[in-house]
């Protein structure tokens, strides 16, 4: 066999590779992946842009040999599908994946879209988001998390890992992009972004509509903490996909229809039909 490619930095002189704090890049002979450690009991990972062509019946073997794959076709809403019922074309229309059995791997697509990950330890269960700032506004993460306690989850066991996607500073939306994806938090959704720097306002120009930067994982974060998920299991990748032009497709960058895939396995201790 070859030897993998290059590590994904090894030529840059600002090198991070393998240097973030929990997360971790992987080779395989198909590339590199990232994945983050607090889920390294679940096999998972988040592929770069390097990947493209393959889709998830591929991927899934650099997870681990054997999984089945299900997948959706993602439209921007809160509805979340069982694993079982996603599992050939026509996909089920949906934005979250929740697992039935062990050895399902489950997947989402994006660029710029928080891919979120989740596993629960306790029932061996995980689900997978896609986390564009509509689904959030739907919904799509309580919908996930619902799922998972119906199956036996605890939220405050359960660990999360936000993947690659659109940073604050890049992610311009009017205001009413900000308040639609703050009405599901608790309280003053827009205060509480605001206190917590995942929105900054523009300053306002004359007559044109007033304008946030969001930080889409940092909300997705808050809703989690709203359902019970803590702050500490909730673990937000680094990098941005409209700055990581060599890593990452970025729709808001390249305006073209493109994407990296996220998937994570359920482990075979779980059960039941969600």
């Amino acid at each position: 066999m070859a030897d993998p490619p290059t590590a994904p930095f090894a030529d840059w002189p600002d090198s991070t590779f393998n240097t973030l704090s929990g997360w971790t890049w992987v080779g395989c002979y198909g590339g590199y992946m990232l994945q983050c450690d607090t889920l390294e009991d679940f096999a998972h990972g988040f592929f770069t842009r390097h990947w493209a062509g393959r889709g998830p019946a591929e991927l899934a073997g650099y997870l681990s040999p054997g999984l089945t794959v299900h997948r959706l076709r993602q439209v921007h809403g809160g509805a979340v599908a069982a694993a079982h019922a996603a599992v050939a074309p026509p996909w089920p229309e949906a934005d979250g994946l929740v697992s039935t059995a062990g050895g399902q791997s489950l997947w989402v697509c994006g660029a710029d879209c928080t891919p979120v990950l989740m596993a629960d330890p306790g029932t061996g269960h995980v689900a997978a988001c896609h986390g564009g700032w509509r689904s959030l506004a739907a919904g799509v993460l309580s919908a996930a998390v619902e799922r998972l306690v119906v199956q036996g989850a605890e939220p405050a066991a359960l660990k999360v890992a936000l993947g690659p996607a659109i940073s604050g500073p890049c992610y311009q939306v009017e205001r009413s992009v900000s308040s639609k994806v703050a009405v599901p938090l608790h309280g003053d959704g827009l205060q509480r972004l605001l206190a917590t720097g995942g929105l900054q306002p523009d300053p306002q120009r004359g007559g044109q509509p007033l304008r946030d930067h969001l930080d889409i994982r940092g909300a997705a974060a808050l809703q989690l903490q709203d359902l019970g998920v803590p702050a500490t299991a909730i673990h937000i990748c680094p990098y941005c996909t409209f700055r990581e032009e060599r890593l990452f497709h970025s729709w808001r960058r390249d305006q073209r229809k493109a994407v990296q895939w996220s998937g994570i396995t359920g482990q075979a201790m779980a059960s039941g039909t969600g």
